[in-house]
C-alpha cells in the first residue's frame, strides 16, 4: 500500500533544468519510482548523460529534449515537441533556475552594482518561463486524471539573507534570485485555486544546498542551522515525489519548506 502510494508508475512527468545538480537527482528518483520521464535543459550533452544513467536504473521511458527557457521563442517550441511525443502529462517540475556565477556582471556584487540585465534574466527564467509553460502545456496537464504542478523555490524567496554567514567571502545573495523565487512561490498559489480542483500547484523551497561553497560559508551555514548542516539534494527528492504521488491528492497551494529548520529563527 506504501509503494503504491508514492509510486509514479505510468505517470508521464516533465522535469526542466534537469542536467543540473537538482534536477538529475530528481529524474534518478522519479524513473526509480516508474515514471515515463521528458527531461529539459539547454545542456544537450549533460541531458543526454542523465539519460544514459537513467536508461539503467529506471523503469519507464526517457525523453530528452533541449531548450533554452530564457527565450519565448524556444520555450514555444519545446512544448509543440512535447506535444509529439505525448498527449497527456501527469506532472511537471519547474525546476530550472537562473542563478548566475560569480563572473556574471552585475549579479554577484553589491546592491548598487546588480544590473536590470541580471535581474530581468532571473525574472525571465525563474518566474516567466514557470508561467508560460504552464500556460502552453495547459491542455496535456488537463488530458490527465490528476496532474500535478511543482514548482522549486528557495528559502531566500520567504527570508531574507542573513550577511553575517557571507563576511569576508566573495560570495553574495543578488536581490534578484531572491525576488524571482518569492514570485514563483506566489505563482503557483495564484495557479492553484485557479487550476483547482482538476490540477493541483505546489512549491517545494530548499535552504541552502552544500556545493563546494567555502568551508567556513558551509560551517557558519551549519551553526545557524537547526539542523546542524546544510542540505542535500537527497534531502529535496522526497517531497517533490510525494507532491507528483498521489499520496498527495489532497494538497493544493503549498509552499514545503526543507531547509533543516532554517527560517524557523
Amino acid at each position: 500500500m506504501a509503494h503504491e502510494l508514492f509510486s509514479l508508475e505510468r505517470k508521464r512527468i516533465a522535469i526542466t533544468g534537469a542536467a543540473g545538480h537538482l534536477g538529475s537527482a530528481l529524474a534518478t528518483v522519479a524513473a526509480e519510482a516508474g515514471a515515463d520521464l521528458y527531461l529539459i535543459d539547454r545542456d544537450a550533452a549533460g541531458l543526454d548523460s542523465v539519460a544514459l544513467s537513467l536508461g539503467v536504473r529506471g523503469k519507464g521511458s526517457v525523453d530528452v529534449l533541449v531548450a533554452d527557457l530564457e527565450d519565448g521563442y524556444s520555450r514555444e517550441a519545446l512544448v509543440g515537441v512535447l506535444g509529439s511525443k505525448t498527449t497527456q502529462l501527469d506532472g511537471i517540475v519547474h525546476n530550472a533556475a537562473f542563478v548566475g556565477t560569480s563572473e556574471l556582471e552585475g549579479w554577484a556584487v553589491g546592491l548598487r552594482d546588480q544590473s536590470l540585465e541580471t535581474w530581468r534574466r532571473a525574472l525571465e527564467v525563474n518566474v516567466t518561463a514557470p508561467f508560460h509553460l504552464t500556460q502552453l502545456m495547459l491542455p496535456l496537464l488537463e488530458a490527465a486524471s490528476a496532474p500535478s504542478v511543482v514548482t522549486i523555490g528557495s528559502v531566500h524567496g520567504i527570508v531574507g539573507p542573513d550577511w553575517r554567514l557571507y563576511e569576508g567571502l566573495e560570495m553574495a545573495n543578488p536581490a534578484a534570485y531572491a525576488a524571482s523565487k518569492a514570485a514563483l512561490i506566489q505563482l503557483t498559489t495564484w495557479l492553484a485555486t485557479t487550476l483547482a480542483p482538476s490540477i493541483r500547484c505546489n512549491s517545494v523551497s530548499p535552504g541552502g544546498l552544500e556545493r563546494s561553497q567555502p568551508s567556513k560559508f558551509v560551517t557558519r551555514y551549519g551553526e545557524r542551522t537547526p539542523m546542524g548542516r546544510m542540505g542535500s539534494e537527497k534531502d529535496i527528492v522526497g517531497a517533490v515525489v510525494y507532491l507528483l504521488s498521489d499520496s498527495s491528492s489532497y494538497v493544493t497551494g503549498q509552499n514545503i519548506v526543507v531547509d533543516g529548520g532554517y527560517s524557523s529563527w
